[in-house]
């Protein structure tokens, strides 16, 4: 039964990858962005899931559990933003697309189409949080997992700040765009130091 699951996961994964390769205008690096997000969270969850139930880390038992939690909404948020990520950008296209498209609903959808990137760097950064608490008490079996976990996240975040820029350069109203602008930024700088912070321990502990 497992195989037969992991193959039919297998199947629909390369249909995401084959749309993804496509001329298809989404998925995008929006959504891939967010696929890191989520494969960050499912390895954090991994290692949480090594770590529960072991004599040796009975003292972080509840933590661990709670970081399984809370890593299973970031997978489900992650997911979420996929399709978000798609349902924002098609109409946007769209617009860019058709001359009978007003510049207000242009504008409308900039918005949107800069609001999902933006909330990407937010659940990635909250996510950092829980890999960190893993790095530090989960299985040290499965440290460097923790590592790739960040790097994934790390990466969504990076990714998705580009979705950011890209929208709002072209909104008219700029005070909105800086104010848009300045909150990815400083999720940037704050979750690229905690990022780099934790893969370094990751690195110094495996060696």
């Amino acid at each position: 039964w497992k195989d037969d699951s992991l193959m039919i996961e297998k199947e629909l994964m390369g249909l995401w990858l084959n749309t993804l390769a496509s001329k298809s205008p989404v998925p995008g690096g929006g959504g891939a962005s967010a696929i890191g997000g989520a494969l960050a969270a499912a390895l954090g969850q991994m290692v949480a899931n090594l770590t529960v139930g072991k004599k040796k880390y009975a003292d972080v038992e509840e933590t661990m559990q709670e970081v399984l939690g809370k890593l299973q909404a970031c997978q489900a948020d992650f997911l979420d933003l996929v399709d978000q990520d798609a349902k924002v950008f098609a109409p946007l296209a769209a617009a860019y697309a058709l001359p009978n498209s007003t510049e207000e609903e242009k504008q409308e959808r900039l918005l949107a189409a800069s609001l999902v990137p933006l909330h990407m760097m937010e659940k990635a950064a909250e996510m950092l949080e829980f890999l960190e608490i893993l790095a530090e008490k989960g299985s040290r079996m499965a440290v460097s997992d923790v590592g790739v976990a960040v790097q994934f996240a790390r990466t969504a975040l990076t990714g998705a700040i580009m979705n950011v820029y890209i929208n709002t350069k072209s909104m008219k109203n700029r005070e909105k765009a800086e104010e848009l602008n300045t909150k990815a930024n400083n999720l940037m700088k704050q979750g690229i130091r905690r990022a780099d912070e934790i893969y370094t321990r990751v690195l110094e502990q495996l060696a």
